[in-house]
């Protein structure tokens, strides 16, 4: 085995390490953003509904389906939107929950980047 050899290995193995960091910190990025607008997402519907509610019971509301809009009663309005919040919450639960695993596993890349620069300077010294 030459001595290049293993340098070769260790600096093949930070690429791949270096990648796969950066990758899941991108992933951590779009599930920020997503999050944020899903909490977006519940303000809006939940000051919506906080309108409806104060509407009088004759009053026509009419809800977007596509690109159209239906008329609806309102309690079937109010129950749509907080369909969609105990939807976007869910969608919350879920994204954080994946997050929690990917700050997992980019901790364990950090780890194993540790260690190879460890091999790395205690091969070096021998």
């Amino acid at each position: 085995m030459s001595k290049g050899e293993p340098d070769q290995e260790l600096k093949k193995a930070f690429m791949e390490l270096q990648g796969k960091m950066q990758e899941t910190n991108q992933k951590l990025r779009i599930a920020d953003v997503q999050v944020e607008s899903l909490k977006k997402q519940i303000v809006h519907a939940q000051l919506t509904d906080k309108e409806i509610q104060s509407l009088g019971d004759t009053t026509r509301v009419y809800e977007s389906v596509g690109r159209m809009f239906l008329l609806t009663d309102i309690p079937m309005v109010r129950e749509n939107l907080k369909a969609k919040v105990a939807k976007c919450n869910e969608k919350i639960t879920n994204l954080q929950s994946n997050k929690e695993y990917l700050e997992r596993s980019m901790q364990e890349s950090q780890d194993n980047l540790r260690e190879m620069i460890k091999l790395k300077q205690s091969v070096g010294v021998v």
